[in-house]
């Protein structure tokens, strides 16, 4: 059996017998809109949605491009606060809170990581805990433990040493989670983390945080375009379109042909997988001789 599939079939069974999840954010009718300048008409609208996630829950936000994807991330954050409607992080609105209270419960791993000067990859996870620490800040022991827990949950510790701009593309996405864990959030938003990542990272990586969701209770909201690494890992999907929320539910509810092919216009076809999951097949365009 792969690593993938012990991953998904660990999953419960929908329906089956199990305690009430913990609802950890809730987003109830929310929108946002961008305008170049006060008064003026929007440049784009998020228009209301409404969805929850648990604990140890996998939520994909999942379209094409100009969806509305990162703006509903970011008011997930707290970055923005909503329009209309709520966000809510425990019952509390995360624009709301206090920087440093939402840097402890909400971890946020962006497209791109920048370096702003060279720094060690140790170093680096380190500074994720910056919102635990005192006015004047000096590392304890204690932070030095959590930061090395953090880098051993993604299998990075042997990159503890290593110069991050010296390091590939997939390790380097390893130490940018591990960055995120030592925060000890709640809830980790990650803005499409397998953007530059080859296929073999990206399924490593997937399977490292749907493992985080159900080991530690994290709530992972992920933002995607990919079809079929969102059908194979999350819970729960979010589709958006055009700055329109239009379905939301577990994979095999929200795959349906028609609706798929219209929002990513192109042609496919849609299977059920061997752990039930759906597969996406893409059809070529060429014209048959």
């Amino acid at each position: 059996m792969s690593e993938t599939q012990s991953v998904t079939q660990a999953r419960p069974a929908s329906g089956a017998t199990q305690e009430t999840p913990h609802v950890r954010i809730n987003v109830e009718q929310a929108s946002y809109a961008y305008s170049a300048r006060k008064q003026a008409a929007p440049l784009f609208t998020l228009e209301a949605t409404t969805f929850q996630a648990c604990e140890r829950e996998f939520v994909a936000i999942l379209g094409p491009n100009a969806s509305g994807k990162s703006t509903l991330l970011r008011m997930i954050a707290g970055s923005i606060a909503p329009l209309s409607g709520r966000v809510e992080l425990d019952g509390f609105k995360t624009s709301q809170l206090e920087a440093r209270t939402r840097a402890q419960r909400i971890a946020l791993v962006q497209q791109e990581s920048p370096l702003v000067f060279p720094i060690r990859a140790g170093d680096y996870v380190l500074q994720g805990r910056h919102p635990h620490g005192r006015s004047l800040w000096f590392e304890r022991d204690e932070d030095f433990s959590i930061a090395e827990g953090a880098l051993a949950q993604v299998g990075a510790e042997h990159l503890r040493d290593r110069w991050m701009h010296e390091i590939s593309g997939g390790e380097k996405q390893r130490v940018v989670l591990a960055r995120a864990l030592a925060q000890q959030p709640l809830v980790l938003l990650l803005d499409e983390p397998t953007l530059h990542l080859d296929i073999g990272a990206q399924v490593e990586l997937l399977c490292r945080l749907r493992r985080l969701a159900d080991e530690h209770r994290y709530t992972v909201i992920e933002v995607t375009h990919d079809l079929g690494l969102a059908a194979e890992f999350a819970d729960q999907i979010v589709l958006l379109h055009r700055g329109k929320c239009l379905r939301v539910g577990p994979p095999a509810a929200v795959y349906q042909r028609e609706l798929l092919e219209q929002v990513f216009e192109v042609p496919l076809e849609i299977a059920a997988g061997p752990t039930g999951r759906p597969r996406v097949i893409v059809r070529g365009r060429r014209e048959e001789n």
